[in-house]
């Protein structure tokens, strides 16, 4: 079974947030190549999304995996679908209300 990947708009505001970040401090090109490669991690769930650690500390049902050792992915699993809910770079706090992701 494919899973279809889908990121919720706070997920996206963390990849533009860090598209922005990351080009002021090196440039575009840069940038663009890092976000290229988290978007593609994400869509590697689509295959094997049952990986990461389990974290209902956090919420229940999150899931995190870290990406080149400076962002972690958040996702749940639902069903046919992996919702892709935040993308946290350098050490950012996970947030303490899930819901309003």
């Amino acid at each position: 079974m494919v899973y279809k990947i889908v990121f919720r708009p706070a997920a996206r505001a963390d990849l533009k947030a860090l598209y922005s970040y990351i080009a002021k401090q090196a440039d575009h090109r840069v940038a663009g190549a890092y976000i290229d490669r988290i978007e593609a991690s994400c869509r590697s769930l689509a295959i094997f999304p049952e990986r990461g650690t389990v974290r209902d500390d956090l919420f229940p049902g999150v899931r995190v995996i870290g990406f080149e050792h400076r962002a972690s992915i958040a996702f749940i699993v639902e069903a046919d679908t992996v919702r892709i809910l935040r993308v946290l770079y350098g050490g950012q706090m996970f947030p303490k209300d899930w819901s309003a992701e």
